[in-house]
């Protein structure tokens, strides 16, 4: 007799987020309220309206700007490095103090399972400080120069996927290399990037380091077309960067670009498949596929196709889909109905091209923007869904014979951020790596970060690195 292991629901109490029914805008060292029409964020996983957020005016955004520029002419950008660092470990210590209360805050605001709020984007998150606290007094051995120097105000927009961890990638480089910040997290998860603010204060940041101004495309726009910033660091869409691109091109400010993907997870014949199938699966399903390096095309070498697809319907089928706070879940809420529409369109567009579409049986919630993880077989490079960033819960499977014909399936994309490896030959490895057009190429794993390794992309998924002392030129005037 088989048994059935049920998991009755573990929930985190949301009274630990301390959220509040108003969030205003951080501007020079205060909160204020914005000029610009509030408004009300959403919990994905149960369609609730959590809070009204002020957002940012056009003569907000310049306020900012003007207030980051005081405080890098005035204190900022003239403090040691040494000094600087306090400062970012402070910001760190809090984070880890405060993480329960970010992270219950992250999952009611994103939709994502809170076993990864806690276990992943907070704890990282406060690993980028520590990590860029270190770097602050060490400028002059990082090999760009004898004496580099600061760019000045840096104008940087975030994405929804990961909100507090996608701040950290960009405010503590900026801070360390002696830049003040200007940020605006993304319109449906502005919460924790305030909670951040609040942090700051208890730091004792010196007013105008940080300002954080919510709001839509529109506030990103102005941030990114003022004449007082010197720098633009945008993680989102393909289509939003190359806006960027072209609105900045003959300025002269500095420019780094993260953007979509289409990554590739390929797997040889000899590679040990139960390890390979959790791989697959957290390289697709984590953070419910949005992730711009998700390992959304899966290769695998014809002769052990089979065994992988049944082996993942099976792992896939216990994947359990729900509350966000639930600790019991694998899979939360989509983060908008917006999304949530745009995954069911290709999708459809996948079964219309012929596609053979499996969905997981997991019952969904009766609220919330839900969608079960699906994966695609008899996929084809010409379909949408082998081409087209989903950004969700879905897998388009293609099949391979040699590792040269790997390499130019896993090559065919105009994207080219992230790839998987997995194979015991280390030699099949590194041949891969040399080839594999992609800025980070991970072996026998997958959606592994640390503050250390830089990361980014080529082609339409941007340029630029974040993290790792590669990532420091970003921000220095080199």
């Amino acid at each position: 007799m088989t048994q059935i292991w049920e998991y009755s629901p573990a929930p985190e109490s949301r009274d630990i987020a301390n959220l509040k029914p108003n969030y205003r805008m951080f501007v020079d060292g205060q909160f204020v309220e914005g000029e610009g029409e509030p408004l009300k964020t959403v919990n994905p996983s149960t369609e609730e309206v959590l809070a009204e957020v002020s957002t940012a005016s056009s003569a907000d955004v310049d306020r900012a700007v003007k207030a980051a520029r005081r405080a890098y002419d005035k204190v900022w950008g003239r403090m040691p490095g040494s000094e600087r660092a306090k400062y970012l470990f402070r910001i760190a210590r809090l984070i880890q103090e405060r993480g329960r209360e970010l992270a219950v805050l992250e999952s009611l605001d994103n939709g994502k399972p809170i076993k990864e709020s806690r276990d992943v984007d907070v704890p990282t998150a406060a690993a980028h400080f520590f990590y860029h606290a270190g770097w602050a007094d060490k400028l002059d051995f990082a090999g760009y120069g004898p004496d580099p120097k600061p760019l000045g105000v840096a104008g940087q927009v975030i994405p929804w996927n990961f909100p507090l961890l996608m701040l950290a990638w960009k405010i503590a480089p900026a801070l360390a290399c002696g830049n003040t910040v200007v940020l605006k997290p993304a319109e449906t998860t502005p919460l924790t990037a305030l909670v951040f603010a609040e942090i700051c204060q208890q730091a004792g940041l010196p007013a105008g380091v940080v300002n954080i101004l919510p709001g839509a495309g529109d506030v990103g726009a102005e941030i990114v077309n003022h004449a007082g910033t010197d720098k633009i660091a945008f993680t989102g869409s393909t289509e939003v960067g190359k806006l960027i691109q072209r609105s900045l091109a003959g300025t002269g400010k500095k420019l780094t670009l993260e953007l979509g993907g289409k990554a590739a997870n390929i797997v040889f014949d000899d590679a040990p498949v139960d390890q390979a199938v959790e791989g697959i699966v957290n390289g697709i399903f984590f953070n419910q596929g949005h992730v711009c390096c998700a390992g959304s095309r899966l290769l695998v070498q014809e002769s052990i196709a089979e065994e992988v697809m049944e082996k993942l319907r099976y792992r896939v089928s216990t994947l359990r889909i729900g509350d966000a706070l639930d600790k019991n879940t694998d899979i939360g809420a989509i983060n908008s109905q917006e999304q949530l529409a745009r995954i069911r369109e290709l999708t459809a567009s996948g079964e219309a091209e012929g596609a053979d579409r499996w969905t997981s049986s997991c019952p969904l919630p009766d609220k919330g923007f839900f969608f079960a993880p699906t994966v695609f077989s008899n996929v084809h490079q010409a379909m949408r869904i082998a081409r087209e960033e989903i950004f969700g819960p879905v897998l388009s499977v293609l099949t391979f014979r040699t590792p040269d014909e790997a390499v130019a399936k896993a090559n065919n994309t105009p994207y080219g951020l992230s790839a998987g490896i997995w194979t015991e030959k280390g030699s099949r490895i590194l041949w891969m790596s040399q080839k594999l057009r992609a800025g980070v190429v991970w072996a026998n794993t997958f959606n592994r970060f640390d503050p250390t390794a830089p990361f980014g992309g080529y082609q339409e998924s941007g340029f630029g690195r974040e993290g790792g002392r590669a990532g420091l030129e970003a921000y220095l005037d080199v």
